[in-house]
């Protein structure tokens, strides 16, 4: 259940780039997966780490997504900057 959680955070927080410069890698598709992936990396880490199972949800199972997808955001944002970069002339 905590994998339907975090990828539903991916998804609820991967609206909002529609308010940012489109500088991520492939777009905006590209971004759907750096938050989406980002998401549920970052919330199996935390899980992992903290010794609780995949079917323990609760609120903070939510908000452990949100750095999550924030660093998924900011890796495939970084990518495609540096892919511009080196396009340009």
């Amino acid at each position: 259940m905590a994998l339907v959680v975090w990828f539903t955070m991916g998804i609820a927080l991967w609206h909002f780039t529609v308010f940012l410069p489109d500088h991520f890698w492939q777009g905006i598709i590209g971004a759907f997966l750096g938050a989406v992936l980002g998401a549920v990396i970052f919330g199996l880490t935390v899980e992992v780490i903290s010794g609780r199972g995949l079917g323990e949800t609760d609120l903070a199972t939510a908000l452990t997504a949100i750095p999550g997808v924030a660093i998924g955001l900011g890796i495939v944002w970084a990518i495609g900057r540096h892919q511009e970069a080196r396009l340009a002339p």
